[in-house]
C-alpha cells in the first residue's frame, strides 16, 4: 500500500512540475497543482501536487523573476505616492480599508486579478477583495 502511494507521488510529481510553474504565486500554486494533481493520480496527488504548486509559486511570485525588475521600474516612472503603514511590509498583511490607492496592474505583467500600491516606499502586490499583500517587488 505504501510503495502505491510512494508511487502516485512520484507521477504526480512528474507530471505536475512544469504545469506548476505556470501557476502565479503561493495560493495559485497551491490550488493549480492540486487540482491537476487530483486528476492525474487522485487524492495522493492532490496532496503532492498543492506541495510541488506552492513551492514552485512561492519561488516565482506572482511576477515572474525577469518582470520584477521590469515592473519595479514601471511603478517608479509612475511616481505613485507611498502609504505610510504602521506595521511590518510583509507578504500575508492586510492593509487597512481607508487611505490607500490602489493602481491597476498593466496587461503586459500579466497579473490582471491584483493591484498594486506603494508603502514605506515599497511596491507591493495586493489581492483586492482582502486587501492582502501577495508580492513584495523589488
Amino acid at each position: 500500500m505504501i510503495c502505491r502511494l510512494v508511487g502516485a507521488a512520484a507521477i504526480a510529481v512528474a507530471v505536475l512540475s512544469p504545469i506548476a510553474t505556470q501557476a502565479q504565486g503561493v495560493p495559485g500554486g497551491v490550488e493549480r497543482g492540486a487540482r491537476d494533481g487530483d486528476r492525474a493520480a487522485g487524492p495522493v496527488g492532490a496532496v503532492v501536487g498543492g506541495l510541488v504548486g506552492g513551492v514552485v509559486g512561492g519561488v516565482e511570485g506572482v511576477l515572474g523573476v525577469d518582470q520584477r525588475p521590469r515592473f519595479h521600474s514601471y511603478v517608479v516612472e509612475q511616481r505613485r505616492p507611498s502609504y505610510q503603514y504602521r506595521e511590518d511590509v510583509r507578504v500575508g498583511a492586510v492593509l487597512p480599508e481607508e487611505g490607500v490607492t490602489y493602481y491597476d496592474v498593466p496587461p503586459e505583467y500579466g497579473a490582471r486579478e491584483y493591484r498594486y500600491t506603494v508603502v514605506n516606499g515599497r511596491t507591493v502586490l495586493v489581492e483586492p477583495r482582502t486587501r492582502r499583500i501577495v508580492e513584495i517587488v523589488e
